[in-house]
């Protein structure tokens, strides 16, 4: 039995190196949905990580009528870890402002591809002394 102890390691070693390199990498392309029900569409992701797409949010703070609004992006080339952090700005069609993306592509527990974000959104203003209520 001390004979096969070698090899059983070398075996199990073996299938958990071979469980972590068949885990499947998170990537971007695809429908994505926010707790508040906003919603973004992003197209494949091109060999210099640059992305296109669409996104439709829920929550505005202006009275005028939401619209889909386009978004452009960029995806740090894929690590050997497959949890890419990316950036993407969304002009909105509907108000004058923009709003930034950044983050980082995971893979929970469970092999759920999850998107974590912080954004910056700037809003037009009619002068430079109401700058500082131009940035949320």
């Amino acid at each position: 039995m001390t004979q096969a102890t070698p090899f059983l390691v070398v075996l199990i070693l073996a299938l958990v190196a071979l469980g972590f390199s068949a885990r499947k990498p998170c990537t971007l392309t695809g429908r994505w949905v926010n707790d508040l029900g906003s919603n973004m569409t992003i197209g494949a992701v091109n060999g210099k990580g640059e992305f296109a797409g669409s996104y439709h949010t829920a929550v505005t703070a202006t009275r005028n009528e939401i619209q889909l609004s386009p978004l452009q992006g960029s995806q740090h080339r894929t690590n050997n870890k497959g949890q890419p952090t990316f950036g993407f700005t969304v002009n909105w069609s509907f108000s004058d402002s923009v709003t930034v993306f950044t983050g980082q592509c995971f893979m929970d527990e469970d092999g759920k591809e999850v998107l974590k974000t912080m954004w910056l959104l700037r809003s037009r203003v009619d002068n430079i002394n109401d700058d500082w209520k131009a940035t949320r």
